[in-house]
């Protein structure tokens, strides 16, 4: 999480003086930041539970193809299951937009200077977004590698997207991100015959040394749609109680270390 420009201070947390002068103060306001974030995920995740919904934190950099992957997941899976999806950004409406043209309603939550979401800012989300009648929560985050790593926010999943349009040494230089995460999905797959640059088992090397046994699916929104396994894989963690997921997944920030 960075420490100096700003990004760690949302209308949750605006209440904490951070004299970044001083950096034992920065570690302890950090970690009173944290640890009130942690609160409000857990509350959270007893609203998820309570109503039965599975949610899944959705993260990458930015262009990805997060936004292209829901819309096609939701254009597979409307018909069988109800989606929701709360999306993240500096700025402007126009994922959210692109998501209600399928069908689903979608919260946009615009963070300022914040590059991540957080607890506090999901939360006030759901006032706006009822759980009941839902099966499946998307929150796609703001496009970043860096601190969405750091906050929880009460999800059950957390999906990283690694797109082959990006280096495929991407888990080696962000590994707290690709630590904490229980699916990469390998997205653009369809651009591969045309990038000699990336290899997708260099990639999983990467993966597989960070000390985790995370899958890794390709899929492929655009131009060739190949979203096949991302599918079987949620249906698997939709099948799965809330309850064995609140408790497998790892918290954010003990990745961070802090």
């Amino acid at each position: 999480m960075c420490n100096t420009c700003g990004c760690s201070i949302t209308p949750g947390t605006a209440h904490l003086n951070l004299d970044r002068s001083d950096p034992g103060t920065v570690v302890d306001v950090l970690q009173d930041l944290l640890a009130a974030n942690d609160r409000v995920a857990m509350h959270n995740r007893g609203h998820f539970d309570a109503h039965g919904v599975l949610a899944i934190n959705l993260m990458s950099s930015p262009g990805a193809g997060k936004t292209a992957l829901l819309e096609a997941t939701i254009v597979a899976l409307r018909d069988r299951y109800r989606i929701a999806v709360i999306e993240g950004d500096l700025e402007t409406d126009n994922d959210a937009a692109r998501i209600r043209a399928q069908g689903v309603p979608a919260l946009q939550i615009t963070t300022g200077t914040a590059c991540h979401l957080d607890a506090h800012l999901v939360h006030q989300a759901l006032h706006d977004l009822p759980l009941e009648g839902l099966d499946l929560l998307f929150i796609e985050n703001v496009g970043n590698l860096v601190c969405p790593a750091s906050f929880d926010l009460g999800q059950h999943l957390n999906v990283t997207l690694l797109s082959v349009t990006e280096g495929d040494d991407k888990p080696a230089k962000y590994p707290v991100i690709f630590r904490a995460s229980d699916l990469v999905v390998l997205s653009k797959a369809d651009l591969l015959g045309v990038l000699d640059d990336f290899d997708p088992s260099r990639a999983a090397v990467a993966l597989r040394s960070l000390g985790r046994d995370t899958p890794m699916i390709r899929t492929a929104a655009r131009r060739t749609l190949e979203i096949r396994p991302w599918l079987d894989w949620l249906e698997q963690q939709l099948e799965r109680p809330r309850a064995v997921l609140s408790g497998s997944r790892p918290r954010l920030a003990a990745a961070v270390g802090v």
